[in-house]
Order: C-alpha cells, then structure tokens, then sequence
C-alpha cells in the first residue's frame, strides 16, 4: 500500500515538533537534531520536517512511498506516463534512511519524488543535481530534494 509523502522546511525544530505532536495525537517516530518524521496510519502519511541551512521554510517537495519493489516498479511506470523528465537517482542516503527514489516535476515545477525505504542511516544525507527539473517552492541543494533553479519573480 501506498503511503504520501509532505516534506516540509521550518524554522523552530522544537517549536514544529510540538505543534505537529499536538496536531497529529503522536510523537514523531524519528527525531535527529536538524529533522523530525511522522509515520501516519490515518491518515498514511509520511510527514517529515526539517530545519537547516539549506531548507527552505514550508513544503519542499510531495512524494509517494512504496512498500515493495513492484509497488515502486509500479509508480516508476506512472512517473514515465506522465510524458515529463524523470530524474533517476537509484539507491540514496536521504533523510536518515537508505532508499530507492526518482524525481519528477509537475508542470508547475512541484516536486514529486517516489522512494522506497530499505533501512535507516546515521547521516541526513544529500540530495541529487536535477537541473532538468526545477521548481520555485524547494530549497536549493536541499537534502532529499534537487538542486532547484533561482524562483521567478510574481507578477502583478
């Protein structure tokens, strides 16, 4: 079964962990000194936040987590459906665990990421160089997200 994935920069690390404890009846289920993960069951979600020097504050990127590799194999097939560039990154070290991912942006330059998770990791890791996939509402070179081009200025 699926699970959703929202991966989001804030500010105050403790302050965050104490709102979304409150907000989702539970503490996290992983807590590192620059990130914090929640593995809902209602609703299923993987709600991860993260405060460091290259997070931007609010959402960084959505994503769909798999629980096996024909689940992913599955999506993998979806990313390419969809007829936009698809950043394979393969195995990884992100966000303090050890997955399979690739990338994809929306045609608004939202970042979408499908992973599946093989086991845990003692460093947060880096994110990959997607320069064919951009978007204005991820954090240059953030970890776990990819390298984003400069946002465009709003109109109006």
């Amino acid at each position: 079964m699926k699970r959703f994935h929202v991966h989001v920069g804030v500010e105050n690390l403790d302050a965050s962990i104490a709102f979304y404890s409150g907000l989702f009846g539970q503490a996290p289920s992983v807590v590192k000194p620059d990130y914090a993960k929640w593995m809902l069951d209602d609703p299923r979600v993987n709600f991860a936040i993260s405060h460091n020097q290259t997070a931007a504050k609010g959402i960084e990127h959505l994503g769909l987590q798999v629980d096996d590799a024909a689940e992913l194999t599955e999506v993998y097939g979806r990313l390419e459906a969809a007829g936009r560039p698809v950043l394979e990154e393969g195995a990884t070290t992100c966000c303090y665990a050890k997955s399979e991912k690739s990338w994809i942006a929306d045609p608004d330059g939202v970042v979408w990421e499908a992973f599946l998770t093989h086991g845990e990791a003692t460093v947060y890791g880096a994110g990959p160089d997607m320069a064919a996939i951009t978007s204005a509402n991820a954090a240059d070179n953030a970890c776990c997200a990819p390298a984003m081009a400069a946002p465009k200025s709003a109109c109006c």
